[in-house]
């Protein structure tokens, strides 16, 4: 009774804190390699770029598939490796084969090309949008505060902002002034990067103590920038104001996000793969909440958009809903034919194999999604078999009165216990070879055999160790309508 209540509890407890997610987190070894060749028309991409790339990748082992495509200015080689090919050693083998390419490419190639790997779980699970009678630079303020408190979050990856102003510094020189006064270029850019640092000025010994000096130069308002002074080839002084017009304005929007028919910023909000999805969804409105109510404005809108915890929320609920119904209807089965006591505890094992596999779980890395849940669902009625069978042989020695219910119990398990143990392994003979079915259908599909090889070697448990305890503080003769006698 003690193993049973520690086992319903952690089983719980496990349940609770398993991640939960729509769709297992299925990882495809796919690596991009975007080359920029400015320029170049389609053809010379496709001729002195794509295909020296190509011809390299392709003598990679594990690829499974390469694409590419040339366009004006840009070359895009997509390598698609065997799903047994863990990401990191795709990205290298990518890398060391377009260092291969790098002699035959174009000298003239301003930048090498970039090797970059796509993870499907880093999609954003929500948009978190902000909007309100404010300009876009003070929108963005209530962003930044946002994004840092999500970024907080241990469920979270990051946080990426989409149509927010950058701000920029503008120094607007006149060529007409700087020719006149003899400044290039070089010195200006020069004198404005020595001015606006901080340096270390070494240590200096006080009170038997060594203390870190650092001067401070960092600007912190434009009149700084207007006081720079430039000294030209002629020896005279200039300032920068002189020859220049210092702006405080923006970067060019590169992104840019609406809804609404209003511009807005929206927060892209990524997950920590292997994360529990609905946890974090709760966390990400708990937070929009708290600060609604103390350090935001009221007329400051804040929305989610995209929210993929609604859906899995609703298929999780739904799948759980057809378990529990699933499980009173094999507990109604079972008492038609064994009696209401019987029937009780023999149900009981579904519950308790699902706790087992529960605790089994987290270690083999499993995540609470919509495949387990089937497979969970596959598994009603076939782990009450062992239990209905070593109740029913207990409950057939008890009822022929030749021995206490303790030894009936004992005597039962033992008769049945190679036919039991043959047929959970005959039931789970047919989905081993499932463990190894390869590409990315058996990745998803893993799922389905690993959980229910667990609930059913978790029901023999049950049969064999609680089902007999049960038995003998609960079965009765009178169980049913007339004794069995023996032959």
């Amino acid at each position: 009774y003690f193993i049973t209540f520690l086992l319903a509890v952690a089983g719980i407890y496990a349940y609770n804190t398993l991640p939960k997610e729509q769709f297992p987190d299925i990882v495809i070894p796919t690596i991009y390699v975007n080359t920029i060749y400015p320029g170049a028309s389609p053809a010379d991409i496709e001729n002195l770029v794509t295909k020296p790339i190509e011809k390299e990748i392709k003598a990679i082992s594990g690829l499974k598939k390469l694409t590419s495509q040339s366009v004006q200015d840009f070359s895009i080689v997509i390598a698609e490796f065997n799903t047994d090919v863990s990401v990191p050693e795709a990205k290298q083998k990518v890398k060391d084969a377009v260092d291969k390419a790098k002699s035959e490419l174009p000298t003239d190639i301003l930048e090498d090309p970039n090797v970059i790997e796509v993870n499907f779980s880093d999609m954003p699970i929500m948009y978190v949008n902000i909007s309100g009678d404010y300009d876009l630079n003070k929108l963005k303020k209530y962003a930044d505060d946002l994004k840092d408190k999500i970024e907080s979050m241990s469920e979270i990856t990051r946080v990426d902002m989409v149509g927010a102003l950058d701000r920029e510094i503008q120094i607007n020189v006149d060529k007409y002034k700087m020719d006149a006064a003899g400044v290039t270029l070089a010195e200006i850019e020069r004198s404005i990067k020595f001015e606006n640092m901080t340096i270390s000025g070494g240590q200096v010994t006080t009170d038997n103590m060594k203390r870190s000096i650092s001067i401070t130069g960092e600007f912190k308002d434009l009149t700084q920038f207007d006081n720079i002074i430039i000294k030209s080839t002629s020896g005279a002084v200039v300032y920068l104001r002189d020859i220049a017009q210092i702006i405080d304005s923006f970067k060019e929007k590169e992104s840019y996000a609406r809804l609404d028919h209003k511009n807005v910023i929206t927060l892209n909000v990524v997950k920590r793969s292997g994360e529990n999805l609905i946890h974090a969804s709760d966390k990400i409105r708990d937070l929009i909440s708290e600060l609604k109510s103390t350090s935001f404005p009221k007329n400051l809108k804040v929305s989610i958009t995209g929210d993929q915890s609604g859906q899995t929320r609703v298929t999780l609920h739904d799948l759980i809903n057809t378990i529990i119904i699933g499980f009173i209807l094999v507990t109604i089965v079972l008492m038609f034919f064994m009696g209401v006591t019987n029937a009780f505890f023999v149900a009981l094992s579904v519950p308790l194999s699902c706790f087992v596999a529960f605790l089994i779980m987290p270690s083999l890395g499993l995540s609470l999604n919509m495949i387990v849940l089937f497979a969970f669902l596959l598994a009603l009625g076939i782990v009450v078999d062992d239990a209905i069978v070593v109740v029913e042989n207990t409950h057939r020695i008890f009822q022929s009165g030749e021995m206490s219910i303790v030894q009936a119990a004992k005597t039962a398990a033992g008769e049945v216990f190679v036919p039991v143990f043959s047929g959970t392994m005959t039931t789970l003979a047919p989905f081993v070879p499932l463990l190894f079915w390869k590409g990315i259908i058996g990745k998803f599909m893993v799922y389905l055999p690993i959980t229910l090889i667990i609930t059913l070697l978790a029901s023999l448990v049950v049969a064999y160790i609680i089902n007999p305890v049960f038995a003998v503080d609960f079965m009765k003769k009178d169980e049913h309508a007339e004794d069995i006698k023996p032959d």
